[in-house]
C-alpha cells in the first residue's frame, strides 16, 4: 500500500468517553486520530499472582475500525495523556510505537513505512506546568 495523502484529526477530549466514542464512530474518513487527555478507566479487577488482592486492569475505549497505540498505563493516576488511533485500513504500513526514542507519558512517537520511506508521527500533550517542553529540552541531545 502506498499513501499519497494522510488525513489526521487531533482533539483534547478532557477525559470524556462520550467524545472519544463519537470521534471513533464518525471519523472513518480520517487515517490517524491523535487524542490528548483520554479517559483511562478500570475495565476489570484481575487476580494477582503476587498478592491475595486483585489488580486493576486499566484500559481505554476501543473501536473495531481503529488500531490503538499508547504507552502501557502503570497506575490509574499516572496514565499516558496521549494516544493515537490508526485506521485499520492502514495496518499494512507497519506502525511502530517508538518508546526507545521518546519514553514520556505526554509524548507518543510512532513510525511507519510507506513506499520504502520511514515517516514519524508525534502526539504531544502540554500541561499547565509545561512538563513536556521541559522534558524535550532536557533530552534534546538524545533525540
Amino acid at each position: 500500500m502506498i499513501l499519497k495523502d494522510l488525513k489526521n484529526f487531533s482533539q483534547n477530549i478532557q477525559k470524556n468517553n462520550f467524545i472519544i466514542n463519537t470521534i471513533l464512530k464518525t471519523n472513518n474518513n480520517f487515517d490517524i486520530i491523535f487524542i490528548q487527555k483520554p479517559s483511562w478507566t478500570t475495565l476489570q479487577s484481575i487476580p494477582s499472582l503476587s498478592t491475595c488482592e486483585c489488580d486493576p486492569l486499566v484500559g481505554i475505549v476501543n473501536h473495531p475500525n481503529w488500531l490503538t497505540s499508547a504507552r502501557e498505563p502503570n497506575m490509574i493516576n499516572n496514565c499516558p495523556r496521549v494516544i493515537i488511533f490508526i485506521n485499520i485500513r492502514l495496518s499494512s504500513l507497519c506502525f511502530s510505537f517508538c518508546k526507545d526514542i521518546v519514553n514520556y507519558r505526554d509524548i507518543l512517537l510512532t513510525s511507519f513505512f510507506n513506499n520504502s520511506d520511514i515517516f514519524w508521527l508525534m502526539n504531544i500533550y502540554s500541561d499547565s506546568s509545561h512538563s513536556m517542553i521541559k522534558y524535550l529540552k532536557d533530552t534534546e541531545f538524545n533525540i
